[in-house]
């Protein structure tokens, strides 16, 4: 039980981050806000890819990857949009209003 878990979290570390890798700009999201979308990715990307037959192959499987980091890429903008502020100037341009 306690393997599945850590699993779970160093997959989902890897998968988050080639997840942000991906996505291009700067995302200011946390550490554990990119592990958590990527054990999610990991998981909705694993199903997937059973449901299309490619899910257990010999070797690595490189569409199940695929897959899974492009569900990360697509977690990741979603989530980084949604905590994004916007930022205006102040009429005499000294501060930001938030």
């Amino acid at each position: 039980m306690i393997s599945a878990i850590i699993s779970a979290i160093v997959v989902g570390a890897i998968i988050g981050a080639l997840g942000r890798l991906v996505v291009r700009g700067r995302q200011n999201i946390s550490m554990i806000a990119t592990i958590l979308i990527g054990i999610v990715a990991a998981m909705v990307g694993t199903f997937i890819a059973r449901a299309l037959g490619v899910g257990d192959t010999n070797g690595i499987d490189w569409i199940k990857l695929a897959i899974q980091v492009a569900l990360a890429a697509v977690g990741v903008s979603l989530y980084a949009g949604t905590r994004t502020r916007t930022r205006t100037r102040t009429r005499t341009g000294a501060g930001t209003r938030v």
